[in-house]
This record gives structure tokens, C-alpha cells and sequence, in this order.
């Protein structure tokens, strides 16, 4: 788990008082990975507090994260400094936190980012990582994971060393999420909910957070009476909540053929939880009842037909990839997923999409 957090409107303030004594020394570091959607935007980046030889590095997030993206960042910091980082601080969405987890596991491992993609490969702790969400949903916040795509597949660097030392919880951050983005990586949190709710995985732990978290959802999607840093205030919490029961089991349908649709087709994960979610109804029939009505209140249209050209070698990738995630339909379906599962079957619903 998480083992230090802080949350409050206006607790990025209190960044500099928290990295000061993490520092090792003048000659190391603190690299700070910050979304691009921030360059010019002095009234986050001025209150970074930058000193010695410490380096702000700009991130795009047009694309998800690539193991080939994390081994780079990882040599440039290796080769333009002498010493280890103090620490790796991401301050982003769940694109650039990964970045951060990722970035702080490989400064401490030998080898490549691709060698780590599964469960428990990472053998040396790593860098201090703190994270500060600027967007609530993914969870990245609080898991024990970091999602990357690599030459074969798309696969979380999973182990006790990926969740953040720290991490600064400041819905303040979030106010200027454009409305569609808010609501995708919204809805990546309730899928998080339903997948782990309805899963084989469950247990009290787990049922306990995601349940918070589901009635959080609620409050913000359908009942929407809220004023809007109330809204801010509590979706940051339902993000944290659902990461946490996710952290005890695991998710399912919707985000092994997310997957699938982001390796091949670039799609980002929270439109692309949005677009498997909506062809649903056979596995989680109350949860995609609601998304349904969450869809329509918040006047959100999703692509269509993005699978409609594809061939059948794309669409065996795609499959391929989906299947792969064997934890996640283990939770989903139960032990005998491989004889319920088909890859006919996957066709056919990404046919829907």
C-alpha cells in the first residue's frame, strides 16, 4: 500500500516541505515528470519547487506509456546524472503517474522495462515515487501497478515495489479537466467498481472500498447535486477507493478487451473502458444498465464502428492481447474461464464496437 498520503484543497503547497528531507544530497536530483497539457500554466508549475540540479521534464500524453518511452527516460537520467535521484514525483493523470512508477522501478533494476511486464518480476526496491493526481479515476494513484505497452503486449509492471511512498491528494488540482475526459476517467473508476464487485477475486477488503467508492460514483454521475469542488472532493476519493479494492482483487472484462483495443488502435484507456463497457450487458447487466443512464444524463456520445475495417489478423491481435490478461478473466468468469471464453466470442463483441 501507499505509505504516506496527504489530501486537502491546496496541499501542493506543501510539495517542497515534503521533499525536503528525502533529499540524498546536492548532486541528486528530484526529476519531476509533469503532463505537457501544463507547459505555460505557471499557476501549477510556479509552485514546483525546483532546486540544486533538479529537472522538470514535460510529458505527452497523446499516447500511453511504452516500454521503449520508460528505457529512454531512464538512460537520459542515468547518463546526465552521477548519482541516483532523490526521487521521481509524477504530476499528471494515470499516463504520467505510471511514468513515474515505472521510471523510479528501472533506475534500481537492470535491464529493460519489458523484462518486468507481469506479476512480481521486480526484485530491487525502487526510487522514492510520490504521485499527484491532476485528474481522479484511473486509480494509478494508489495501485500496485504500472501499465505499459511493450513490443508483445500491454502488461502492468505489477509488484509490491510500483505504489507510490507518497502521495499528494489535492482535488484543487483537477478543475480544469475538459468535461468528455472527466467523465471517461470517471467511468474508469466505476468500472473498476463493477468489475471488482462482480468478481471471483472478491472479499471484505476489497468489497469494503469498492463499495465506498461505487456510491461515491453515484453521487457524482446521477444524483449530480453536488457544487463542483464537492464533486472534485469526493470523485479524487472514489478514484482512491476503487484503486484500493482493485489492489485486493482484480478487474475484468472491460479492461482485458480495452487492452486489446488500445495495443492495436492507440484508443486511451478510459474512452476505451467506455466503448467495451457499453457491449457488456452479458456479464455485468446492472452495471452497464447504469453506465447507460451516467451516458445519456452526461450527454456523452461514444465512437462507433472503430473495429468496423479491421482484419482478421488485426483482430486476432487484439484477442490475443485480451486473453493474455488471464488474472483478469479468472476474476471475471472463475477457474474454467478458458472454457467459456472463446476467441469466437471476443470477435463477436468487438464486432459491436
Amino acid at each position: 500500500m501507499v505509505s504516506k498520503v496527504i489530501f486537502g484543497r491546496g496541499c501542493f503547497n506543501q510539495l517542497a516541505d515534503i521533499l525536503s528531507p528525502r533529499r540524498l544530497n546536492t548532486k541528486a536530483p528530484f526529476i519531476f515528470f509533469v503532463d505537457d497539457v501544463f507547459k505555460g500554466n505557471s499557476w501549477l508549475t510556479s509552485r514546483i519547487p525546483l532546486s540544486y540540479d533538479d529537472k522538470l521534464v514535460y510529458v505527452s500524453t497523446k499516447e500511453e506509456p511504452k516500454t521503449s518511452q520508460i528505457d529512454q527516460l531512464v538512460e537520459d537520467i542515468i547518463l546526465t546524472y552521477k548519482e541516483r535521484p532523490s526521487g521521481i514525483i509524477g504530476i499528471g493523470g494515470g499516463s504520467v503517474l505510471d511514468i513515474a512508477k515505472a521510471v523510479a522501478i528501472m533506475l534500481n533494476n537492470d535491464g529493460e522495462s519489458k523484462d518486468y511486464q507481469g506479476w512480481d518480476l521486480v526484485n530491487t526496491e525502487a526510487v522514492y515515487h510520490v504521485g499527484i493526481p491532476t485528474i481522479s479515476g484511473t486509480g494509478a494513484e494508489v495501485s500496485r501497478t504500472t501499465i505499459l505497452t511493450g513490443p508483445e503486449r500491454k502488461l502492468g509492471i505489477n509488484s509490491d515495489f510500483t505504489p507510490f511512498d507518497q502521495v499528494l491528494l489535492d482535488p484543487e488540482l483537477t478543475k480544469d479537466v475538459p468535461k468528455d475526459q472527466w467523465f471517461y476517467t470517471g467511468m474508469d473508476c466505476f468500472v473498476h467498481c463493477i468489475e471488482s464487485l462482480n468478481g471471483t477475486y472478491l472479499n471484505a477488503f476489497s468489497k469494503s472500498y469498492g463499495e465506498k467508492a461505487l456510491e461515491l460514483c453515484k453521487e457524482i454521475f446521477i444524483d449530480n447535486d453536488c457544487t463542483d469542488e464537492e464533486s472534485q472532493d469526493k470523485l479524487m476519493m472514489a478514484s482512491w477507493h476503487g484503486g484500493m479494492s482493485i489492489a485486493y482483487s482484480q478487474v475484468g472484462v472491460a479492461h482485458a478487451m480495452s487492452y486489446g483495443l488500445s495495443y492495436l488502435l492507440g484508443i486511451k484507456h478510459g474512452i476505451g473502458n467506455c466503448i467495451v463497457f457499453d457491449h457488456l450487458e452479458d456479464y455485468y447487466p446492472e452495471g452497464v444498465a447504469l453506465f447507460k443512464v451516467m451516458k445519456k444524463k452526461h450527454n456523452i456520445t461514444l465512437p462507433q464502428c472503430i473495429c468496423a475495417n479491421l482484419s482478421d489478423e488485426e483482430f486476432d491481435i487484439m484477442i490475443d492481447v485480451a486473453l493474455s490478461l488471464e488474472p483478469l478473466w479468472e476474476n471475471a468468469i472463475g477457474k474454467q474461464w478458458k472454457k467459456i471464453i472463446t476467441k469466437e466470442k471476443l470477435k463477436a463483441l468487438y464486432l459491436k464496437m
